[in-house]
């Protein structure tokens, strides 16, 4: 890894971490690697939507929500990204250990720095619809942790249209 990506993240970590009062679900982390085998780096910070949208008569099942905003640095290509996304988690009974198993699921909007990618790959404008699907558990302390797949598409508004993907593990923090 290079010295500049570590440098990204701790700025990025720092940035975010000043302003944790905005973040009422907390601060991620996440690493991950491209379709393109680059790797990536991300921070972001999710805000919960208020209230849960729909639960089970006894309360051990429950979609919920939150908006996921954060920032992605694509190593090997020197290029960020900017995302906003709503986000909803399916939340199933409690495992042992007060360990509560997840799925969700998003589509949100992301800024890229650049379209010209590594290997060739040109995803046509810097905006892109971001689809993400993931999988993970919650913690006692409300702490998470888990995986994603990623999928940026122009939607064909602009060509070319390659699209990129990235697959990730994440650690969220709860303030």
């Amino acid at each position: 890894m290079k010295k500049s990506s570590l440098w990204v993240m701790a700025g990025l970590s720092a940035a975010l971490l000043t302003q944790p009062a905005f973040a009422d679900r907390g601060f991620t982390l996440e690493l991950g690697q491209s379709s393109e085998s680059e790797l990536t780096y991300r921070a972001g910070l999710e805000f919960d939507f208020g209230k849960p949208i729909w639960q089970s008569d006894t309360g051990a099942v429950v979609l919920d929500g939150y908006w996921d905003a954060g920032l992605t640095y694509w190593d090997g290509i020197d290029a960020f990204s900017a995302s906003l996304a709503p986000m909803f988690q399916f939340n199933f009974p409690r495992a042992m250990n007060d360990v509560t198993p997840f799925v969700e699921a998003g589509i949100g909007a992301a800024l890229f720095s650049k379209t010209d990618l590594a290997h060739g790959a040109d995803i046509g404008s810097a905006f892109q619809f971001e689809d993400r699907i993931g999988l993970g558990m919650r913690f006692a302390s409300g702490s998470e942790l888990g995986v994603r797949y990623y999928h940026y598409s122009n939607a064909s508004l602009k060509q070319p249209n390659q699209g990129i993907n990235k697959t990730a593990l994440y650690y969220r923090v709860n303030f």
